[in-house]
């Protein structure tokens, strides 16, 4: 096979299998049920959630193990926990961590910062974060119980949003870069969360020259992202989030593996170039391990 058959291989292995995804709808109407039930009076398994994080930007690959989900609450739950004299933050968090454990009574539901999370024995876990929609119809509002309490912003739907439009700009591309990114980094255990990825990947792609092409450039597309990767500033310590502005920061230094990544994959092209394509084939699985054809 060719570098496009490789790489479209790749993707049909990279990609969320179609079994994750039906558990991962099912939990989610699921706890979506619950919610509406205990705070909105209705049994809609999807009203007032939205799919967040790298799976509402669908980004995530195979392996993903969080999956992230806003659920809208009643206005009036703000005002009473905004009320409270100590941390209504955690209270509020606390009163949705009960709610879903009335569906999960024999699954670990535990709630502490900004969110109430679902641990399940196949380790795909559910983060829920609990928000009211602000008067602009778009961004949310929600608790977070650190520091003796606070409210903050998020605008999770501008993301997405500026995620997908430029997506569609380059054909599709920077969704196969993110999750080509996602393998690498699982496989190498490289410090650098989803959301940075993405972002990194988002101003990235903009300005790359094969950002329109198909399959037959993703194994340049890999390799100049690594190269980009690894040429970041060392102390740089936070970026800004497409669409919405919010800080990213960094959770370690992913500049070296970068760099190594970056050299595996020059080395694998250069063997495909030479007619080598087995010794090209093992370069990319020692990038990207067994999920590489």
């Amino acid at each position: 096979m060719g570098v496009a058959e490789n790489f479209s291989a790749f993707r049909a292995n990279y990609i969320v299998p179609a079994a994750t995804v039906s558990t991962i709808s099912y939990r989610y109407k699921r706890i979506t049920r619950q919610l509406n039930s205990d705070f909105w009076n209705t049994t809609s398994e999807t009203s007032h959630s939205l799919y967040v994080g790298s799976y509402g930007r669908d980004s995530a690959a195979k392996g993903v193990s969080d999956v992230d989900m806003s659920f809208t609450l009643p206005v009036e739950l703000y005002n009473r926990y905004n009320a409270y004299q100590g941390n209504g933050q955690s209270a509020l968090l606390q009163s949705v961590k009960n709610s879903i454990a009335r569906t999960y009574p024999n699954t670990y539901v535990g709630g502490d910062g900004q969110v109430v999370w679902v641990s399940f024995g196949d380790s795909v876990h559910f983060e829920i974060l609990p928000v009211f929609l602000n008067q602009d119809g778009k961004s949310f509002t929600f608790a977070d119980s650190n520091a003796g309490g606070s409210w903050r912003v998020c605008n999770p739907r501008a993301e997405m949003d500026a995620f997908g439009l430029r997506n569609s700009a380059v054909n599709g591309n920077l969704k196969s870069l993110c999750r080509m990114a996602r393998i690498w980094r699982d496989y190498h255990t490289v410090p650098l969360s989803g959301m940075l990825l993405d972002t990194l990947a988002f101003q990235f792609i903009n300005s790359w020259q094969y950002r329109d092409k198909s399959h037959l450039y993703h194994d340049y597309m890999i390799r100049d992202f690594l190269a980009y990767l690894a040429a970041v500033d060392t102390s740089q310590q936070f970026w800004r989030a497409p669409g919405s502005g919010s800080s990213v920061a960094k959770t370690g230094n992913f500049q070296r593996p970068a760099a190594n990544g970056h050299a595996l994959a020059v080395s694998a092209i250069g063997h495909e170039a030479n007619q080598r394509p087995q010794t090209a084939r093992n370069k990319w699985r020692e990038l990207f391990g067994p999920t590489y054809p």
